[in-house]
This record gives structure tokens, C-alpha cells and sequence, in this order.
């Protein structure tokens, strides 16, 4: 029995485009989303490795970071690329700026009336 050609590469052209959606796309997501975080690494932030070293960065040059790490303070340098997570420092003035700018101003001289609270009545305990 003879197939039809044009259908057998159709359906291979059907199975690269899957491929492509299903594997290199996200990957390529996830790569640009690893370069930025990587990019936008501050002194003061916490790290982890892929390794599995957790550290505070101490100094950035181009291709490493210096964090220490321990109760004895080490230093240890990696290359960026060996950072898998950070965790923005409390310190880091993006940070701040951030949460300034994403938190709503909170006015406290507003009551809220939905709930309405009824105190309890005390009673006295009688000793018999």
C-alpha cells in the first residue's frame, strides 16, 4: 500500500511544531527569566547554588559573585551561572523602592462597620 506523501510531511511538520511548543519554547522562557535574575543580583541578597550553598552576596564583578556563608563568615566566589534562586535582601534599595511603590498607602482613621462586635456579659461565679 502506498501512503500519501504530502501527508506523511505534514504530519512531520505537525510533530516539529509540538516539539518546538511543548520543549524549546518554555525552555528558552525559563533561560531568559534565569539571565535576568542573574543580571539583577545586588549586594545584600541571599543566594542558593545549585550546589546547595546559601550565602549573602558580599561583591559582584562580570562573571562571579563572593557571598559569604557559615557562622565563621567564609567567602566563597561562584560564577554566576551557579546561582540557582535568590531571596532580595531586606536592605537592597531596589527592594524597598519596590515594595514602597506596590503598597497602597494605609489610612487608619477609617472604621469599618461591617462587623459589628457585641461584648460578652461577665458573670460572677457563685461558690456553693
Amino acid at each position: 500500500m502506498l501512503q500519501n506523501p504530502i501527508g506523511n510531511i505534514g504530519l512531520l511538520l505537525l510533530f516539529i511544531v509540538l516539539i518546538y511548543f511543548m520543549m524549546i519554547r518554555p525552555q528558552k522562557r525559563k533561560d531568559k527569566a534565569d539571565r535576568e535574575m542573574r543580571s539583577t543580583l545586588q549586594v545584600g541578597d541571599e543566594i542558593m547554588t545549585i550546589g546547595g550553598v546559601i550565602g549573602k552576596v558580599v561583591k559582584i564583578t562580570d562573571k562571579s559573585v563572593i557571598i559569604t556563608t557559615g557562622a565563621e563568615r567564609n567567602k566563597i566566589e561562584f560564577i554566576k551561572t551557579a546561582i540557582s534562586s535568590v531571596n532580595r535582601g531586606e536592605n537592597s534599595k531596589a527592594a524597598q523602592k519596590k515594595n514602597e511603590e506596590n503598597e497602597p498607602a494605609v489610612d487608619d482613621t477609617k472604621v469599618s462597620s461591617d462587623k459589628k462586635v457585641t461584648p460578652k456579659k461577665l458573670t460572677k461565679k457563685s461558690d456553693n
